[in-house]
């Protein structure tokens, strides 16, 4: 066989195999073409189910952090430093000693109850004796 025989054979399988893609996407647009749109009932179903999640999200979010949900007061800064994610002012000595503890939730149950005493003896600001007295357990 001549080059050129062998060249118009591929072109002629190439024309095949196109031919039978073409006819294949044809049919295939045929029946997307034939399914039907979402109906109406289907829509509203699906707008009441998004509503539902996203009612569902906002009410768990609410419960796991529900002193997020409400943003405090803004503290003054000047004032020096507070007691880690609380707005009860400390002196530097708490701040460095409360550091020191090694447990991330020994140390949050810590700040949570000298911020409890501290509001509930209405302590202006928390030194090292205050501290050491209400940290006790």
């Amino acid at each position: 066989m001549s080059d050129q025989t062998k060249v118009q054979d591929r072109i002629t399988n190439v024309e095949d195999r196109l031919g039978r893609l073409e006819n294949l996407l044809v049919s295939i647009n045929e029946k997307l073409d034939q399914t039907n749109q979402p109906s109406v009932p289907e829509t509203e179903n699906t707008e009441k189910f998004q509503q539902w999640v996203t009612d569902y999200v906002s009410m768990r979010l609410q419960q796991l952090v529900p002193e997020t949900c409400d943003h405090p007061a803004e503290t003054l800064l000047h004032d020096g430093p507070y007691l880690d994610n609380t707005n009860v002012p400390c002196t530097e000595e708490v701040v460095h000693r409360v550091k020191r503890i090694p447990i991330p939730f020994v140390r949050e149950m810590v700040v949570q109850r000298v911020a409890e005493n501290a509001r509930s003896a209405k302590i202006e600001r928390v030194d090292i004796d205050f501290f050491e007295n209400a940290a006790t357990f």
